[in-house]
């Protein structure tokens, strides 16, 4: 048997992959495989997802054709694809970069005994984080549960440095790629407007962000009105870029132009954070369904179909949390301050539970991932590892005029509200009758009236809390 057959997950990239850069070095022919995984144990992807993986995978595809390797997609239980497919191309090894979910590592593990017991090598390297879960330790060897600490080691580790692309081979790439009809639909086919993916597209925001957004991050990062965010989570999401190479890029800038130093910091502590999530996703059951604290055990949360299908479609009648409802419906996205704001609403003026808005999260984002998204709905609930206080209560509106002053952000997915004056483009239920009238606004009909009284929705959520400490 010679040969390796390099198993693709999430890390949809040639440069820094060091599964794919071990194949390169041990030599022979070399097989990529991507298994539309059909397991207990995995969590389906949603359909914004899904439609960023075909599209990511038929860029894969044609990197991988330029130098001399070959993708095979198939669909099923890995537990059966994979040693066939490593006894179908009579491989020596079968190479993968680890991941990091419960239900994922079991089936990687299984996989592992089975190769091996069929004489094949099965060889797992670091994934997509800056540092292995399992090395970064407290004091007494235990799991972190607060970011800050976690922060100060990481800025301390030793994060390896990216792995550079394969050599290219003489060989034309092929003009038909990757079918990426299974992964399409109506709904998701507009996502193409907004997005370049792909290992390019992800390089190319990187450094449009350096070179636009980087030198205002830390004052522009909670403005969804500018373009103020590096917008890399849906192509880290999908290994497109690895955390490295943004690690080591971004330090690169600082080391370049020592005045964008502090800039630099507060964009890596973001990266810090997202490897925060997954420690937590390691050393703990299923963070999608099952808390991390026990802070809110036993609350009672509310079962309100209308008021969350009011929440889905952008129609509470509160604009920065429908502005943001209908970006992530249009875009597959949406501004992380806006994110903390919509999740805030649901479950504190609302009282739903988060995992219902998880879960519309994750069917919803193209950057939908296994450990960011609960793990963000979970601080914001309070019930995740150093967490915001579950007493602690957004004020959409103020948010609002603080973050988004003049109203830009709400009228470009609000265009019914369009025409109200700043002062009022995020209260438009106090607006004067005259000022409504004079912006085609009808309350009620063009723009709903708010689907709750917020100062009696957080006043309601208090005394709910309150019992709890009793």
């Amino acid at each position: 048997m010679v040969g390796s057959l390099v198993w693709f997950r999430d890390d949809l990239r040639l440069a820094d992959n060091p599964a794919l850069d071990a194949a390169v070095a041990q030599g022979g022919r070399i097989t990529a495989l991507y298994v539309l995984e059909q397991a207990a144990g995995l969590r389906p992807l949603g359909g914004a997802a899904s439609w960023w993986l075909g599209k990511s995978l038929a860029s894969l595809a044609q990197s991988l054709d330029a130098v001399g390797i070959d993708l095979q997609i198939e669909t099923g239980d890995p537990h059966k694809i994979v040693p066939a497919a490593a006894q179908r191309l009579s491989v020596a090894n079968v190479l993968w970069n680890r991941r990091y979910a419960p239900g994922a590592r079991a089936i990687d593990s299984a996989i592992k005994t089975t190769l091996q017991d069929g004489g094949i090598k099965a060889i797992s390297f670091p994934g997509n984080v800056l540092a292995e879960p399992w090395n970064i330790k407290t004091g007494s060897g235990g799991a972190f549960q607060v970011y800050t600490p976690f922060a100060r080691v990481v800025r301390q580790w030793p994060i390896a440095f990216p792995l550079p692309n394969p050599v290219p081979k003489d060989r034309e790439p092929s003009e038909d790629g990757v079918a990426t009809s299974t992964f399409q639909s109506k709904w998701a086919k507009k996502l193409e407007h907004h997005w370049s993916v792909g290992e390019t597209g992800a390089l190319l925001s990187l450094l449009r962000f350096f070179d636009e957004a980087l030198a205002d991050y830390v004052e522009d990062r909670d403005r969804p009105d500018q373009p103020g965010t590096s917008v890399l989570s849906p192509h880290l999401r999908f290994g497109e870029i690895s955390a490295r190479q943004v690690w080591h890029a971004a330090q690169a800038v600082a080391a370049n132009d020592p005045a964008k130093g502090t800039a630099v910091e507060k964009f890596l502590s973001e990266l810090i954070w997202r490897d925060f999530n997954y420690h937590q996703l390691y050393h703990r059951p299923d963070i999608a369904n099952i808390a991390m604290r026990d802070t809110l055990a036993g609350f009672e949360w509310r079962d309100d179909q209308p008021a969350f299908a009011a929440w889905k479609r952008g129609r509470t009648g509160i604009p920065i949390i429908d502005a943001g409802m209908r970006q992530l419906w249009e875009t597959g996205w949406m501004h992380n301050r806006v994110r903390m704001l919509v999740a805030s609403f649901l479950t504190k003026n609302l009282l739903i539970d988060w995992r219902r808005g998880e879960q519309w999260f994750w069917v919803t984002l193209v950057d939908a991932d296994v450990a960011s998204n609960p793990g963000n709905w979970q601080w914001v609930a309070g019930c995740g590892m150093d967490a915001a206080p579950y007493f602690r209560i957004f004020n959409p509106v103020l948010q609002g005029e603080r973050f988004d002053p003049t109203g830009t952000y709400v009228r470009q997915w609000l265009p019914e509200l369009a025409r109200l004056p700043d002062a009022w483009i995020h209260r438009p239920s106090e607006a004067p009758k005259d000022v409504l009238a004079s912006a085609g606004v009808v309350l009620g009909e063009t723009y709903p009236r708010p689907l709750v009284d917020l100062k009696a929705s957080q006043r309601r959520a208090r005394e709910s809390f309150a019992s709890l400490k009793a």
